[in-house]
């Protein structure tokens, strides 16, 4: 099997780590179960971009089980777990090309790697695998039947794609399900990405004050849960609907060149471009913090900081390099600006990937089943399929709900009824 990875000897400790997770991946597992009996995917050659991690492992066990001819690469080069690298290639016969720490070049040879089997369907992180699909290797991309695409960050660059009118194939938008974004992107980026910085750190976060640049659903996470460890929590919007519920949910709100001036920790969760820049470097006080926890490495001005810095420390910890500029003042920087709740950390929790991957599996089956119907746009997750999780989850959880009445019923489907 053509594979590329860091080192094979380590696949005993990453299937440890991927059964653990699998232990915690309920609803996955029962879509692994009718895929390996129905096998919904069979002879489909699918390649997937993902961030390799035990919970990603348990996602394409669940998508070979339905049949699929999958090929696996990284889609962050500071995200891969090399001993769950190993052992899907060891113990799970799975095609994967991810190392941690690959330079660009390496990343993209990993890119070709998975697009050189033709695939019929792709599964993204950002959309690198359709990025290239559409500029380098658009004579691959007439075999696509549809994609899926994972993050906020991919979905608003194929939603740019879509308006263009650039965009070769149908794309589904599992990042916009209820069940991805309400909890992977709320829960799992919230405790990830403090996790990261802890780790990176061994910061107090009680007492701190913690600046979240975007109120999104990661950052809301991510505020919420400073906050509940401690933290002065600031929030920096550019939408007003959203600062406005930032403000009524409790948080300071103000200017990032406001902001630069007291905050202590830095986190970055947009998805745009330069949040933070070089204007605001130079208003932060010795020993500020600063990382990012969007997909790509472009919300931090990682440049403009360098251009500041008299002398760059690199690895004064793990993940932290710290950047000296004029008059003794100390910038730290987390991960390379790269995602720091995956870099620093372990990413999200299994619980909550349990039922993104769920849904991303299932939007693979239903994308396949309904190829011939989807037009060249991006297209959301049908709610068949959230309800479906949501109702699994819950009774994994022990949780129960109530059941409307007939009476009830009737009542909401018509309009007859008033004071």
């Amino acid at each position: 099997m053509k594979h590329d990875v860091t080192n094979i000897k380590l696949a005993a400790d990453g299937k440890k780590r991927i059964l653990w997770a699998d232990g915690d991946m309920p609803v996955l597992q029962l879509v692994r179960e009718r895929f390996a009996k129905e096998k919904p995917l069979d002879g489909v050659r699918m390649s997937a971009c993902l961030h390799v991690t035990a919970e990603t492992a348990n996602l394409a066990r669940t998508l070979k089980a339905g049949g699929a001819q999958l090929l696996l690469c990284a889609s962050n080069p500071l995200s891969t777990q090399d001993d769950v690298a190993a052992s899907l290639v060891k113990d799970f016969g799975i095609a994967t090309f991810a190392r941690r720490g690959e330079d660009v070049k390496t990343f993209y040879k990993h890119l070709n790697a998975v697009i050189d089997q033709k695939p019929n369907i792709t599964m993204d992180d950002g959309a690198d695998l359709v990025n290239l699909l559409h500029t380098k290797r658009q004579a691959e991309a007439a075999d696509i039947v549809a994609s899926m695409e994972e993050t906020t960050t991919g979905v608003i660059r194929l939603r740019a794609m879509e308006k263009a009118g650039t965009l070769m194939f149908p794309v589904i938008a599992v990042n916009d399900a209820d069940t991805k974004h309400l909890f992977d992107n709320r829960y799992g980026t919230g405790q990830s990405t403090l996790d990261g910085v802890i780790r990176a750190t061994d910061v107090l976060l009680a007492g701190t004050k913690v600046v979240v640049a975007g109120y999104g659903w990661c950052g809301r996470g991510t505020a919420t849960r400073a906050r509940g460890m401690g933290a002065h929590v600031t929030v920096t919007e550019v939408d007003p609907l959203r600062a406005l519920e930032a403000v009524m949910d409790g948080f300071n709100v103000c200017p990032m060149a406001e902001a630069a001036k007291f905050g202590d920790v830095f986190i970055t969760v947009t998805g745009d471009k330069h949040v933070i820049r070089g204007e605001h470097f130079a208003k932060m006080k010795d020993g500020a913090i600063v990382c990012n926890s969007g997909h790509f490495d472009v919300e931090i001005d990682i440049p403009a900081l360098k251009k500041l810095a008299k002398k760059v420390n690199t690895n004064v910890r793990h993940c932290v390099d710290t950047y000296e500029l004029a008059k003794g003042r100390r910038i730290h920087l987390l991960a390379d600006g790269r995602l720091v709740n995956l870099s620093a950390a372990e990413g999200h929790p299994a619980s909550v990937m349990d039922m993104s991957f769920a849904t991303q599996a299932l939007a693979t089956e239903f994308a396949i089943k309904n190829a011939a119907k989807l037009d060249r746009v991006v297209h959301n997750v049908p709610k068949s399929i959230d309800a479906w999780v949501a109702k699994l989850k819950l009774q994994s959880m022990g949780v129960k709900i109530d059941r409307l009445t007939d009476e009830q019923k009737k009542y909401l489907a018509s309009s007859g009824e008033g004071t």
